[in-house]
């Protein structure tokens, strides 16, 4: 099951369900129609249309084995809410979802023992209802938060190889979303600001900026005991502006369609935690007050 079928969620289980495996998308209505009528597409680096299950409601599926609960942070919790009812004893639950604090919210709400956490640099665009762009590569990581390399992790990565995404199991998968996090941190409100593609962030203030964003928030993650070279994390912020430069970033593309954007995930969680070690953490604060205060204005 895919929690949360959006751009990602349907790349993912669209790729999935292709392979052969029994997959059931949950998404919106108009998503879940519009598959239902002519299957789901996907588009650009992935060129298939491919007949998968979708329902509006986990409650319309069969107990999963396996989801990959990719919703927007900011709905985590209502929709673990939702997802309870529906799963087993054996289910495991893989968040694919920015920022921090998403694995704690669905240990809380499902049990820990039912919880994987994961990250993923893969790019989708959902394009119009039944229709998904696979718009990059990349690498998926997912693993146990306690760090062990457990068998139902290998196996979930195995059944993700076998629909063509490139994932692994490691034991340090705390480590590799703090990592993601300090990209996005880097990247998505400087962006969503300014109102610049990634490559806008490459020069001048702006460049100046992104690195002392990252730095900052590495540091708060070495205080929080992730082992982060924080030199290298401001390095691959600048990497993934420069390899990403056209793109526009989600937060962006929140703001300028007037939705909620998934700040409070992203920067907040980083001045949360930077108070709670006693540190100061200016530049990610002042960013997140700022698209805060943007109000989702196109």
């Amino acid at each position: 099951m895919v929690m949360g079928a959006g751009a990602l969620g349907s790349l993912f289980g669209g790729l999935v369900a292709n392979a052969g495996y029994d997959v059931t998308l949950v998404a919106r209505e108009w998503h879940v129609a519009a598959i239902r009528k002519h299957g789901l597409r996907i588009s650009g680096l992935t060129e298939i249309t491919v007949d998968v299950k979708a329902v509006t409601s986990p409650e319309a599926a069969e107990p999963p084995d396996i989801v990959l609960f990719t919703v927007k942070s900011y709905d985590t919790e209502t929709a673990a809410k939702q997802l309870k009812p529906c799963i087993h004893e054996e289910t495991a639950v893989v968040s694919l979802q920015n920022g921090l604090g998403n694995e704690e919210r669905l240990s809380e709400i499902l049990g820990a023992e039912h919880v994987l956490g994961g990250v993923t640099s893969y790019g989708a665009l959902l394009k119009e209802p039944g229709h998904v762009a696979h718009t990059g590569v990349g690498d998926t990581f997912i693993g146990e938060l306690d760090g062990e390399i457990s068998k139902r992790a290998l196996r979930i990565c195995e059944i993700l190889n076998d629909g063509g995404i490139k994932a692994e199991a490691v034991a340090d998968v705390r480590k590799k979303i703090w990592e993601k996090l300090i990209v996005n941190a880097a990247i998505n409100p400087i962006t969503a600001i300014a109102r610049v593609r990634n490559e806008g962030l490459l020069h001048g203030e702006l460049r100046w900026l992104m690195e002392a964003t990252a730095r900052e928030a590495a540091s708060v993650a070495r205080c929080a005991g992730v082992n982060i070279d924080v030199e290298a994390a401001v390095k691959k912020a600048v990497e993934v502006a420069t390899k990403t430069g056209k793109n526009e970033s989600s937060m962006l593309q929140d703001i300028k369609r007037g939705k909620r954007t998934e700040i409070d995930a992203i920067s907040g969680e980083i001045v949360k935690l930077a108070e709670k070690f006693g540190m100061e953490a200016p530049i990610n604060k002042t960013l997140h007050a700022l698209v805060k205060n943007m109000k989702y204005q196109a």
